[in-house]
């Protein structure tokens, strides 16, 4: 295997679904105190997601637009974990000569405009994994405010 072309960076986000975005938006605005910064909704996708903010990590709040179909934002209910990274094409050639499976779709725009792709939970432990392209500079500035200890 040759030596990996690309970097994760950090946590981008981590999206909760529920059968009613209205309980999850009480739990985490209304109590939790998390920042409601946007909503998504895409019939493809079958989301309706409202979209907070916990520092800088982006907290999806998602619900299913049709209960019966698929894919099902709301089970299990932590959905999905996103991962900065620094090169997704690179990522996402590299993963795959390495064996590991994407979801359909391949690199596309996602609900808050970086491009992202998807890990399918059967090559990434049954968790599914977003991985998302940083914007220029994201490292640096990540570096810059987790410096490594010695």
């Amino acid at each position: 295997m040759s030596e990996r072309p690309f970097r994760i960076l950090g946590v981008q986000q981590i999206a909760i679904g529920g059968p009613d975005k209205a309980a999850l938006r009480h739990l985490w605005i209304d109590l939790l105190g998390l920042e409601l910064t946007g909503t998504y909704r895409s019939e493809r996708e079958n989301v309706d997601e409202d979209i907070a903010r916990c520092g800088d990590v982006e907290v999806d709040l998602m619900q299913p637009i049709d209960p019966e179909a698929k894919p099902r934002v709301d089970t299990p209910a932590l959905n999905h974990v996103g991962l900065w990274v620094d090169d997704l094409p690179a990522a996402v050639t590299w993963l795959e000569a390495a064996g590991l499976r994407f979801t359909p779709g391949g690199i596309r725009r996602g609900a808050s405009g970086h491009d992202i792709c998807f890990l399918h939970p059967k090559s990434a432990g049954g968790v599914l994994i977003e991985l998302v392209q940083a914007p220029e500079g994201l490292g640096t500035r990540l570096a810059d405010s987790n410096p490594a200890e010695p």
